[in-house]
């Protein structure tokens, strides 16, 4: 039995907006110290959930605890232990970011020296302390996303929640922000991620649940959910195909074609199917093969094998 302590719990979560089923019975546990990622389509079922859990969305029945509080019951203590960034950015006409930030503190009865010390950190860690005075009208959306993260790490949460944070940012940014998340993650938070980039989640995140549909499809360690898939890809590169018809294939390597790019093939072989054999079809059918490459399912062709949906 696995004793670790449980940082977010979710019982039977069910929400229904009039006619649409927006989460199912959904039911899992993100332990403390993890880096979780929930991931699914557009509708899925993801922002619901996430709502419900910062107590923005009142479920039709089931239960959410935060650190042990029920989000409903002691929403004051749920709240307290829950940072969420969110996908909307900021822009407020009144107020500076340093003051933005002081505000925000003074929502959790934070103030005084050791408060203020902090918001000068999290300016400083997040590139902002030459923007302290700016009015966030002025920012540009990569420092909006900047502001966002220091609001929700104010209160220092042990829970934070990153939706979409890289959204629209460019990649220096993008890079930037995920070695603070890392560094947060190796600090002891509990990060719950939500992303388009699976790419994203396949390098940071222990766990994911992959959801469809208000309901949960897969919810596994990153690298079980990976190993656990029964296919690999195999990369033919050619000196150019514009003139190859895939037509001209077996049936054994046409059925296992996925894709065909520029200047290379890719195809879908099983793990149980010996390689030798894949090789034997490529040369019976006398492709001028320039390059051959092998590799294991990216996190989004498993997504993708689940959902049969796209991000």
């Amino acid at each position: 039995m696995n004793s670790d302590p449980v940082a977010v719990q979710f019982e039977s979560v069910t929400k229904c907006f009039s006619r649409l089923q927006a989460l199912n019975n959904v039911s899992f546990e993100v332990k403390q110290g993890s880096f979780f990622g929930l991931l699914g389509p557009n509708g899925a079922g993801k922002s619901t959930l996430i709502n419900a859990m910062s107590s923005l969305v009142v479920p039709d029945s089931g239960q959410i605890h935060v650190m042990g509080h029920d989000v409903q019951k002691n929403y004051r203590q749920a709240r307290r232990a829950l940072g969420l960034v969110p996908q909307e950015l900021i822009s407020d006409p009144f107020f500076s970011i340093r003051d933005l930030l002081i505000v925000q503190s003074g929502y959790f009865g934070l103030r005084g020296r050791a408060q203020l010390a902090w918001i000068d950190e999290l300016l400083v860690r997040l590139a902002l302390a030459d923007k302290a005075d700016a009015l966030t009208a002025q920012l540009s959306g990569g420092m909006k996303r900047r502001v966002l993260i220091a609001m929700a790490l104010v209160h220092k949460p042990a829970v934070l929640v990153l939706d979409e944070p890289t959204a629209g940012v460019d990649v220096d940014l993008r890079r930037t922000l995920w070695a603070f998340a890392r560094e947060l993650h190796t600090a002891g938070h509990t990060i719950i991620l939500t992303t388009h980039y699976l790419e994203e989640a396949e390098a940071l995140c222990d766990k994911v649940a992959i959801m469809q549909k208000g309901e949960i499809k897969a919810l596994e360690k990153t690298q079980d959910l990976l190993a656990r898939h029964p296919y690999r890809y195999l990369r033919v590169t050619l000196p150019e195909t514009g003139s190859f018809n895939p037509q001209d294939l077996s049936p054994e390597l046409a059925i296992r074609l996925a894709e065909r790019e520029a200047n290379a093939l890719l195809f879908k072989i099983e793990k149980s199917l010996a390689m030798e054999q894949v090789l034997a079809w490529l040369q019976q059918d006398g492709l001028n093969i320039q390059d051959l490459t092998s590799r294991d399912a990216s996190l989004e062709e498993v997504f993708l094998d689940l959902t049969g949906a796209q991000l």
